[in-house]
Parts: structure tokens; sequence; C-alpha cells
């Protein structure tokens, strides 16, 4: 194993105080019409809460929030081509075909699951990971067009398939595309682009997951149809399994999904999903963070290892015995995949460390032909976790060198890529994630340009790790009543993260002890250890922060930053923090 230095320190940053006139007057009015603490109002105003009817909206989504699909470019043309293929006297064979990570295999299983109880000539197709690669392939479309599908709906892929869709057209195959990915400068020649990222397109939410333009698609066909939603919505588990997974926004429209799916996945998930949670051991009401890191893995583990066909298997099953089959496959996999990250992880740590002009870049881009294409945007992402700084994992795939990019906070690893793209056969993602295809002779010129580029637009403080502290807060605030009003804040994701919070002048009420070798416990109260203070002491947990240890002394303060959270233990409910970090 290598030895892990300590973790760099990080930047605290705390976001301004709502102190206008204006929101002075907001925290006021909901002070006295929610019944909370000035602290917790505070809290509201600062994301964008300032009246009791946003506060309700905020705490209460509601599934009519949710938009008129038909608001989205394309979505009559969609649906009129869906019709036409649904016709009695066509009865055309409609094949669903979706990428192999999570948001492609819940949305297949979505779109598939539901039309097939309306037209039986239905079938999917998840490309191979590694003979066909990402995006719409040309075995697909051969697929297709010999087994005598005319019209095929594309999920969370297709965007950018120029070439592919024109070729499948030419074979008297059309395509529906329901894409979120951003589009290049032209569009597909398709019977309907779904994307609400077209510069075209007028919906009023932008980031609706590959799953959420799937679901979109059929809230359109069901107005149409005149089918009662209510049919449809149990399928919002789905939908929120793949709006945690791919690290899409928790605002607007994807909240409510999200909202709403999480009340189906903890009331009545369907057969597959309730296998996995079983298998992943979840025994308490899940949120956004357990489908992130405990079933948005087990998923995608499928098409990391063998073929994603498995998970779309999974997701669809109809009996216990099958889906707890399926559940045990995937989650095989998945500790397959954990071996594979680990193992590679370690690798490209070493490369970094046993390199000087490595450790002194601006951004890391590593290959080695043997690494296993599915896990290298994990590696990527472990990289990050010791040097923050966008970087790309490259392997041997098919003769080419395929690559996965991840990027760190403030930085567009997508915009530094295209950047590079003379030396690219094929790129594309989001912001902070990005995948791209090129010539194993181009890696070292495609890695000095990448530098280069990144060099010339990061920032400094980019290249930190960053903690975004939403208020500093007194012990004496902290109350099962503050605890439950911020749960109330969820679902938690990007753009609304779950509150963490700073207090200063924090002093050890015990000495510090290390769990497994790694973890930090300590329990702390706020103030001095003179009688007069009586405050309240708190059991703080710090993951991954045993090396804090030797830096606490009884009697010296220190500070920290937190999210508040339980404890459930032997049937005991307590409070405790969350730590994030601490700054002696």
């Amino acid at each position: 194993m290598i030895a892990q230095p300590p973790p760099a320190s990080k930047r605290w940053i705390t976001k301004p105080l709502p102190d206008s006139a204006e929101q002075r007057s907001a925290i006021e009015t909901l002070t006295s019409s929610l019944g909370v603490s000035p602290f917790l109002a505070a809290l509201l105003v600062q994301r964008g809460v300032q009246t009791y009817e946003e506060a309700r909206t905020f705490f209460r989504p509601e599934i009519n929030h949710l938009h008129n699909p038909f608001e989205m470019k394309d979505m009559d043309k969609a649906i009129t081509r869906l019709q036409m293929a649904m016709l009695p006297e066509r009865q055309e064979k409609i094949l669903i075909y979706g990428d192999y990570d999570v948001d492609g295999t819940t949305s297949v299983a979505l779109v598939y699951g539901f039309l097939k109880s309306y037209h039986p000539a239905i079938d999917y197709y998840i490309p191979d990971r590694y003979k066909e690669g990402y995006g719409i392939s040309k075995q697909g479309i051969q697929w297709a067009a010999e087994n005598g599908f005319s019209l095929i709906i594309a999920l969370d892929c297709g965007i950018k398939s120029i070439d592919r869709v024109a070729e499948a057209k030419a074979l008297g195959v059309d395509f529906i595309i329901c894409d979120h990915h951003r589009p290049g400068d032209q569009i597909p020649d398709a019977a309907a682009v779904l994307d609400p990222k077209r510069d075209d397109c007028a919906y009023p939410y932008k980031e609706l997951s590959g799953c959420g333009v799937g679901f979109k698609l059929l809230q359109a066909f069901c107005l149409h149809k005149g089918i009662d939603l209510n049919e449809l919505y149990p399928s919002l588990d789905l939908v929120a399994v793949s709006i945690a997974s791919d690290i899409v926004p928790l605002t607007g429209e994807n909240r409510v999904l999200a909202h709403y799916g999480l009340k189906h996945l903890n009331a009545s998930p369907r057969t597959g999903l309730k296998a996995l949670i079983k298998i992943a051991g979840f025994s308490r009401e899940l949120d956004i963070t357990n489908l992130v890191f405990g079933l948005g893995p087990r998923i995608n583990a499928a098409g990391r290892i063998q073929h994603a066909k498995a998970a779309v298997q999974l997701l669809l099953a109809e009996s216990e015995e099958e889906a707890d089959e399926f559940a045990m496959a995937v989650n095989k996999h998945n500790n397959s995949r954990r071996e594979f990250d680990s193992s590679m992880t370690e690798q490209a740590l070493e490369m970094i460390r046993g390199n000087e002009s490595l450790l002194q870049a601006k951004s890391t881009v590593l290959f080695d032909a043997s690494w296993h294409k599915g896990v290298i945007g994990i590696v990527a992402s472990r990289c990050i976790e010791h040097f923050h700084r966008p970087t790309i994992i490259l392997t041997q795939s098919n003769d080419k060198a395929a690559g996965s990019a991840r990027s760190v906070p403030g930085f567009d690893v997508y915009e530094a890529i295209e950047e590079c793209a003379d030396l690219l056969e094929q790129f594309g993602g989001h912001t902070f994630a990005a995948g791209m295809t090129m010539s194993v002779d181009n890696i070292d010129a495609f890695r000095k340009k990448f530098e280069e580029v990144v060099s010339s637009r990061i920032k400094e403080e980019h290249l930190t790790p960053l903690i975004d502290i939403d208020l500093p807060l007194d012990f004496s605030e902290i109350s099962d009543k503050l605890y439950r009003i911020v749960r109330q804040m969820g679902p938690f994701g990007p753009h609304n993260l779950q509150p963490t919070f700073m207090t200063e002048d924090v002093y050890l009420v015990s000495e510090p002890i290390i769990m497994k070798e790694k973890h930090l416990k300590i329990n702390v109260r706020q103030g001095d250890m003179a009688p007069r203070r009586s405050g309240p002491t708190f059991t703080a947990i710090g993951f991954g922060m045993a090396h804090m240890a030797d830096l606490l002394r009884p009697g010296n303060p220190f500070s920290i930053c937190y999210q508040v959270d339980q404890n459930h233990f032997n049937g005991n409910v307590s409070l405790q923090l969350m730590l994030k970090d601490i700054k002696v």
C-alpha cells in the first residue's frame, strides 16, 4: 500500500450573510410565518427562499410543479413519430437504445418498461463499453436494421451522433434522441431531438438527467394519449437514481423529480431496486447520498466489468427470486470493480509521486495500456482527492487510447478538452466530467497541450480543495428542531448541498479516539473549560482525519466545519457532528 500523506489544507469560504435591507426583512417574515429561528430563516434566505410561498414550494415540492413537456423543442415531433410507429396498420419495431452507465440503464428500464405495455413490438439495446464504446455505435445500428427495427429511441446519448444517425436513416431507421449533453455545432438529422441544452430549445429547465429527458417523453406520451399520469409516477424511483448518480443539480424540476422518486423508493421500490437496497445493507430511509454511494455504483458496475444489460435486467425484474439473482451478480461485479479501482489508484498515485514534472503540473494525464477501462473515471476522481487538479486517466481500448476526465470546482474540463480537439478522434461530456478517444501516438502531444490549456486558464484557488460554509453556528443553536428542519431542505445535491456550518473557539472534552486507524472521533464543547461554561457537548466524527489527532490538545482552542447529523446506536438516537475540516 502507498503511504498516504495528510491531505492538503482546504480553503474555507463562508457565504455572505444575508444583510441587505430586503434580506433582513425576508428573515423577519420567515421567522414569524414559519415559526423558525432567525438563524434558520437566514439559512433559507441564503438559498433564495424569501417568502412564505417560496418556502412552501421549497419544503413541499408538488408533482404539479413539473413543466409541460411540450415546451421542449421537438417534443411534438417525437410524439407524432412515436404514435405513427404504434399505429395498428404499421406496428413498427421500436428499439430503446441507452448508454451503459447508471443514467443510460435507468433510462432504458424506464422507457422500455413503460412503453412495452402499449406496444409489444419493442426491445432494448445497450452497447458494449469495450467493443462499441460510448454513444450510438455502428454495430447497434446494424443490429437494429438487420432485425427489422425502424425506430430507435436513443437515451442519454446521440446528440453528437451526426454520422451514425445519417447512416441509420440510409438504412431506413429513424431516431428520436433524448439527451442532456451539450450539443455540437450541428444537430443530428433525426425525427426528433430532445435536449434542453439545445440553443433553440426554450424549455425552462436545462439540467435534466438523461433519464429525466426520457421521463418527459413519457409524460408527453401520457398527456397525448390521455393516460393517467399516476401510472407513470411510480417510475420516478429510476429517475431519482439517475439524478443522484449523474450528479446533476438538485434544483428546479430535478428537485421535484428526486423528491417524489425518493418517496417511491422508500415506500414501494420496484422489485429490482428493492433487492439492490437489501444487498447494499440499507435499513433506514434512503437519501440522495445512499443512491450516489450505494445503489449507483452497483448498477454502474455491471457495464464496467462485463455488460450493462445485466443492470437493465435487474431494474426490470418482476419476481423477487429473479431480482435477488441479478442483484447478487451486480454486487459481485461491484466488488471486482472495487479491487480494480484500488490497485489502479495506487499505481496512478505512484506514477505522479515518482515524476517531478507530474508533481509540479497543473493537470494530470496518465496512461497505462493494462488499466481496466471500466474504472478509469473512478480512478480520475480518486487522484483528485490527493492532487486537486483536472485529471484524465487513459487506457488502451481497440488499439486506441480511451480516456475519462474529471475536474475540480470552478474549472470547465470539457472546454479545456475541446481546445485539444485536433488531437482527438471523439470526445463529449460535461463541465466536470468528460470522455475521449485518441490515437495512442497522440498521448504525449495531448498531455502537453492539455497542460498548456489548463495552466493558462486555471486559477490558483481552483487547485486547493474548497469547503463552502453556509453560516457560523453556535453550539447552543444545535437542536433536534434544527436538524429536522435542515433535513427537510433536502434532497441534497449539487446547487442544493447539505448545509455546512462553522464553529470557532471549540475545545476537547476528552482525548481524541482513532477508529480503524484512519478516522477521528472527538467530544467537543464550545468555549473554555471553566465551570461557568455549561454549554452542550457533542461527539464529532471525521472520516479519514486521524492525522489531525496529534494537532489537538486539551485546553487549546480550534475551529471546526461540519454538518449536523444523527447517530443511531443500540436503539438510541443522538445528534452528532460530521466533520469536514479542522483548523487549529
